[in-house]
C-alpha cells in the first residue's frame, strides 16, 4: 500500500525521480556536557586542531573529484566550507572555552554552535536564515572526526551502491551532494533545509531531484523500499502501488519531454503572438549563479541579492569585497544588464559588534532592516553604495533600493547616493553617471503612494513575496498560517496594479522580482495588469518564456479590465475561477 510522508516538504527542483529509499545516517551527533582537568586543556586543543585538519583534508579531497565539466562552479560551496573552518570566528570561541572553562573540545564546539544556530534561527530572511545548515554541517563535519564514531562525508558508505536511488538524510552538505551526484543518486530528500540553502543551489545546478524540510522523513522509510520523490509538489511517497508507480513514471516521462522541447526557446525572442515584447529576466543569490542564466538565455538579471557577503563572518565586507564581487557577476553576465540590490540585512541579522546596538523587536519583519537599518547605519551603507556606482562603470547596472515605505526615506537615500557620486568624481574614480536608481515596492504603503515614488525613480520592481506577507498581516514561513499566503487574493492584484499604473503614467519601467513572476499559473494575470519585465529564478525562464509566446496579451488586458471592474461585487468562488480562467489561458 502506497503511503505519504507526514507532510510536504520544499520542492527545490521541478523534477520527479523513482528509486529505491538508501538512508544516510546524517543525524546530528549527541554531545554531552563534559569537562576536563585543567592540566588536559592543552590535550583537548590538540584534539580540535587535528579535527580541524581532518576536516578540512576531507573536503579538500571531495572538491578534488569535481570534474572540470561541471557547469557551474560547485567547488565554490565547498570552499565556503572550507574558509568556514579557517575562520577565527568559529574556532577561537571553541579554543577560550577550553581554556577559560575547561570544557572538552566537542562539548566546546558544540556549545558555540548552538550559540550560532539560535542567532540564525532568529533570523527573518530566509535567504540569511538558511545559512544555518552550512553552521550546522561544518561543526557536524568536524564533530565526526572528534569522536572517531563516524565520518560526516557521504564517501563513508563506498560499499553501498547508490546509482538510482533516493537518498533521505536529517541534512546533507554541499560535499555530500557533489559525493552523491558522482555515486549516480536519483534524489535527495532530508528532514532540514530549504530553497536557499547550498546544497538545494548545488543539487539545482547539478540537476538532483530533491525535496527538503520533510519533518520526520527518516522515520518513515524502510533501506530498500521504492520512493517517489516529487519535486513539483514538494512531496514524497512510498511503497509499490502499482497505479501510483506508473502515474509518476508517465509524469516523468511528460517532464523530461517537455524540458528537451523548451531548449530550442533559448535563442527565440520572448515577444507574445499579437508582438508584445516581454523581458525575462534572472535572480541570481550568488556570483556562480550566472551560469545558470546564461544557460536559459536570461535577459539580463532583474534581482541580485547582495547579502551573501555578510554570512559567516565577523566583520563587514568593504568597498573593494563588494566591488570584486559585482565584478565577477558582470564578467559572467557577458553585457546583459543587472539590477544590483542594497543589503536587505535587519535588527536580527547584525554581523559586526561595531554597528549600533538595537534591542530586540516582538517581529524583526517589521523593524530595523533593509533600507532603514541603512540609513541609520550609513557606515554599513556608503561602501555598497560606493562599490556599486563604480561596478556601474564596468558594464550596464541598475541599483536597487528595498522596502521603502516613504518619501522621506526615498529622499534621504537619493541625498546619499548624490554625495557618493560627488566622492568618486573627486577621487577620479570611473562610474556611470547616469545609472539607473529604482525601489521595491513590497510594503503596501509604497504601492498606495506609488505615484510619488515613480515620479523620483527611474523604474520601480514588485517584491511579491513581501508585498503579499505584509498586504495579507501573515508569516509567508509560519506554517499554522502560510495556507492564507495568496498571490492571487484581490488586494495583491489591486496593489500590483496600481503600481504598474504608476510607472506608465510616469514612463518608466515596472518590473516583479517575487516568486509570482516565476509562476506558470500567474503569468498569464500579470501579462493582462500590464507587466513587461519578469524576473525570476532561472530554472523557470523557459517555460514563462513559452507561455509569452503563445499568449494573446490584448486578450489577456481586456479580460484582467473586466475582471478587475467587478472585482468587488464578484462572489468569492466566481470570482476565483475568474481569475483562474485567466492565469489558464
Amino acid at each position: 500500500m502506497t503511503r505519504s510522508c507526514s507532510g510536504h516538504g520544499i520542492a527545490t527542483a521541478r523534477a520527479i525521480a523513482i528509486g529505491p529509499a538508501f538512508l544516510l545516517d546524517r543525524g546530528p551527533l549527541a554531545i554531552a556536557p563534559r569537562c576536563v582537568d585543567p592540566g588536559e586543556v592543552v590535550v583537548e586543543i590538540e584534539r580540535l586542531e587535528a579535527a580541524l585538519e581532518a576536516a578540512q583534508r576531507a573536503l579538500r579531497a571531495v572538491r578534488d573529484q569535481i570534474p572540470n565539466a561541471t557547469p557551474v562552479k560547485v567547488a565554490e560551496f565547498i570552499d565556503s566550507h572550507l574558509l568556514m573552518l579557517e575562520d577565527e570566528a568559529l574556532v577561537n570561541p571553541a579554543r577560550a572555552l577550553i581554556r577559560e572553562q575547561f570544557f572538552s573540545a566537542e562539548w566546546a564546539l558544540e556549545h558555540h554552535r548552538m550559540s550560532l544556530v539560535k542567532l540564525f534561527d532568529e533570523m527573518e530572511d530566509p535567504y540569511l536564515r538558511s545559512r544555518r545548515d552550512d553552521v550546522d554541517q561544518v561543526v557536524q563535519h568536524v564533530l565526526g572526526f572528534l569522536l572517531g564514531s563516524r565520518t560526516t562525508d557521504a564517501s563513508a558508505d563506498d560499499d553501498a551502491d547508490l546509482r538510482g536511488c533516493v537518498v533521505i538524510a536529517h541534512d546533507i552538505s554541499p560535499a555530500d551532494t557533489v559525493v552523491l551526484r558522482h555515486r549516480g543518486v536519483a534524489a535527495i530528500v532530508t528532514e532540514y533545509g530549504g530553497p536557499m540553502s547550498h546544497t538545494a543551489i548545488l543539487a539545482r545546478s547539478l540537476n538532483i531531484p530533491a525535496v527538503m524540510g520533510v519533518r520526520n522523513v527518516t522515520r518513515y522509510f524502510r533501506q530498500g523500499e521504492t520512493v517517489v520523490v516529487d519535486g513539483e509538489a514538494g512531496k514524497v511517497l512510498a511503497g509499490d502501488d502499482a497505479r501510483i508507480l506508473e502515474h509518476y513514471r508517465q509524469r516523468m516521462r511528460v517532464l523530461e519531454a517537455r524540458r528537451s522541447g523548451l531548449q530550442h526557446l533559448i535563442g527565440e525572442p520572448s515577444v507574445s503572438a499579437d508582438g508584445v515584447p516581454v523581458s525575462l529576466l534572472a535572480n541570481l543569490e550568488l556570483p556562480e549563479d550566472t551560469a545558470s542564466a546564461n544557460a536559459n538565455g536570461a535577459a539580463g538579471v532583474g534581482l541580485y541579492r547582495t547579502e551573501f557577503l555578510y554570512m559567516n563572518r565577523d566583520n563587514l565586507p568593504d568597498e573593494e569585497e563588494h566591488l570584486a564581487a559585482y565584478q565577477d557577476v558582470i564578467r559572467g553576465l557577458s553585457g546583459v544588464p543587472i539590477t544590483i540590490r542594497t543589503l536587505d540585512l535587519g535588527v536580527d541579522k547584525q554581523v559586526d559588534s561595531s554597528l549600533a546596538y538595537c534591542p530586540p523587536v516582538c517581529n524583526p519583519a517589521l523593524g530595523l532592516r533593509a533600507i532603514r537599518l541603512c540609513l541609520k547605519e550609513p557606515d554599513l551603507f556608503r561602501p555598497q553604495l560606493r562599490a556599486i556606482l563604480r561596478a556601474s562603470a564596468l558594464g550596464p547596472v541598475r541599483l536597487m533600493i528595498p522596502m521603502l515605505s516613504s518619501m522621506k526615506e526615498l529622499n534621504s537615500v537619493l541625498a546619499i547616493i548624490e554625495q557618493v557620486r560627488r566622492e568618486l568624481e573627486g577621487e577620479g574614480l570611473a562610474f556611470d553617471p547616469h545609472m539607473p536608481v529604482g525601489g521595491m515596492i513590497e510594503v503596501p504603503a509604497a504601492a498606495l503612494t506609488a505615484r510619488a515614488f515613480a515620479r523620483r525613480l527611474d523604474f520601480l520592481s514588485i517584491g511579491t513575496n513581501d508585498l503579499i506577507q505584509y498586504t495579507l498581516a501573515i508569516d509567508r514561513i509560519d506554517d499554522s498560517v502560510s495556507y492564507l499566503y495568496d498571490p492571487l487574493h484581490p488586494a495583491i492584484l489591486r496593489l500590483i496594479r496600481m503600481t504598474i499604473d504608476a510607472g506608465q503614467d510616469r514612463g518608466i519601467p515596472v518590473s516583479m522580482c517575487g516568486e509570482m513572476a516565476g509562476n506558470p499559473r500567474c503569468v498569464p494575470l500579470l501579462l493582462g495588469l500590464g507587466l513587461r519585465e519578469l524576473s525570476m529564478q532561472p530554472g523557470s525562464l523557459l517555460e514563462v518564456k513559452e507561455i509569452v509566446r503563445s499568449a494573446n496579451i490584448a486578450r489577456l488586458a481586456g479580460a484582467t479590465r473586466e475582471l478587475l471592474a467587478r472585482m468587488d461585487d464578484e462572489d468569492p468562488e466566481q470570482l476565483a475561477e475568474a481569475i483562474k480562467g485567466i492565469c489558464a489561458a
